[in-house]
């Protein structure tokens, strides 16, 4: 798992004095809505990275196909008790079979961090409150579960040879 520093991350989100500039000019390691992707994505040269930030309401079905586009895809907890991300995160990765970046950012708890592994989130950015030691230690206290998950796909019960 890699933790986030909003002071030292290099993905930049595009604003403008308005809210979001909906024609950001392209640069390396810019972060935009799903609108703001939708209105470039056309101009947006192939091989300059780009993330793609997702609200917990939007279907990720609608990134499925500028993946192979899109180095980051930031899933968005508003709060800690709203698990839809924990479903984008399955779906990134066990159906559409995404491969680069998902990371967990607003309300991401040390509780949480099991759960969001599992489900194909490899990178967060913890709430303000919350300690990245203690983090990492949550991290590794439970590390063969027995359903399976996007990780390991087979239930324990069929990885088990007698």
């Amino acid at each position: 798992m890699k933790f986030i520093d909003s002071h030292t991350d290099s993905w930049h989100s595009v604003g403008g004095e308005d809210g979001p500039d909906m024609h950001p000019k392209p640069q390396p390691q810019r972060l935009l809505t799903l609108e703001q992707w939708h209105a470039v994505r056309d101009t947006w040269p192939a091989n300059l990275p780009v993330g793609v930030a997702l609200a917990n309401t939007v279907d990720v079905e609608a990134l499925a196909p500028d993946l192979g586009r899109i180095a980051l895809v930031v899933l968005q907890f508003p709060k800690w008790t709203d698990g839809r991300a924990y479903s984008q995160g399955h779906v990134l990765r066990s159906r559409l079979r995404y491969r680069g970046e998902v990371r967990a950012t607003g309300d991401v708890l040390v509780d949480m961090l099991p759960l969001l592994a599992r489900t194909g989130i490899d990178a967060v950015q913890l709430r303000h409150d919350q300690n990245e030691v203690a983090a990492r230690r949550v991290l590794g206290l439970v590390t063969d579960h027995y359903q399976g998950d996007v990780v390991q796909t087979r239930p324990l019960f069929s990885r088990v040879v007698a």
